[in-house]
């Protein structure tokens, strides 16, 4: 029976072209690699959404670090709390995550083989990841707007709190409570956050790669795990560098009374806190994106070997 599925998985769409298992691949294999990592980086990734909502939920008061952060709330809430909110993440990832990765690499692998097979300039690298982080926005932002309000609730006070069940519960409550649009707060910093997040992650780290390639003498269809760490730590660096301002907007937005806007919310961070405000965090953000971008791109390859192994391809 294996077998049986597998050839009509593998089954053309016509005459000639990728298969459908081989067409899938892309997308398959990224969102398993973005959950497998958001679960490892969960609690640095809620304490970096708690740093950004401090200063609006604690005015005044000096904003503690990441590690104080986490540690504060075990002793506080206890160990489940810093797990709060994965449901929301594991879902957004599964949307999102998969998309974003999953159309940058369909995107590039076409640009590519109408390119002859020749390795793509970056400009064409960046308009790839930044056109499929773009789109993947459209589809996760309800999932991202569920899952700051769920990492962020117990922040407020008792009174203000949502107390949402879980993701799904997030989901509903919001469309009926406030409206279906209110699912796609903070849509705009979410999709330049998005944008710059895929060219820092894919096509930094795509360039990283062929930099590293070249100076090694690795084969780059099978680079050593040297060259595989340099391209991921480069990808997490640019990644969180170039998203964070527009992650912070994001993150008050969603998590904002109605009446809020992007330029409102921008100009309350400038005025109010300063410049260096909008990398509120960054040590807790780069914390979060060089660890899940390094663990997403070797986790990818090996989950992507299984893949073919499996459908033959």
């Amino acid at each position: 029976m294996a077998r049986t599925t597998t050839e009509h998985v593998n089954a053309p769409f016509g005459s000639s072209g990728p298969s459908t298992a081989e067409t899938l691949m892309p997308f398959a294999c990224s969102g398993f690699a973005a959950c497998f990592a958001s679960c490892v980086i969960h609690p640095i990734d809620l304490a970096k959404v708690r740093l950004q909502l401090f200063a609006t939920q604690n005015p005044g008061v000096a904003a503690p670090n990441f590690v104080s952060m986490i540690g504060g709330m075990v002793k506080q809430e206890g160990f489940a709390s810093i797990y709060a909110g994965l449901s929301a993440s594991l879902l957004r990832q599964s949307t999102y995550g998969t998309a974003r990765m999953g159309l940058h690499r369909t995107f590039s692998d076409e640009l590519q083989r109408r390119n002859g097979g020749a390795a793509l300039p970056f400009a064409q690298k960046a308009g790839s990841s930044m056109l499929g982080g773009a789109l993947a926005v459209c589809v996760g932002t309800p999932m991202d707007v569920a899952l700051v309000r769920m990492q962020a609730d117990s922040m407020k006070p008792a009174a203000e709190r949502r107390n949402y069940a879980n993701v799904f519960s997030a989901l509903r409550r919001i469309a009926v409570e406030e409206s279906f649009g209110a699912l796609y707060k903070g849509l705009a910093p979410n999709i330049l956050r998005g944008m710059s997040m895929n060219c820092g992650m894919m096509a930094c780290s795509d360039q990283a790669k062929e930099a590293a390639v070249a100076l090694t003498g690795d084969d780059p269809a099978d680079p050593s795990i040297k060259t595989r760490l340099i391209a991921a730590g480069a990808g997490g660096f640019f990644a969180a560098w170039l998203s964070l301002p527009f992650d912070l907007l994001k993150s008050r937005l969603q998590d904002a009374k109605a009446g809020a806007s992007l330029a409102r919310t921008a100009g309350d961070v400038l005025a109010k806190e300063g410049p260096l405000a909008f990398w509120t965090g960054f040590a807790a953000y780069y914390s979060r994106c060089a660890p899940h971008a390094m663990i997403i791109l070797l986790t990818i390859d090996e989950v992507k070997a299984k893949y073919k192994a499996y459908f033959q391809l």
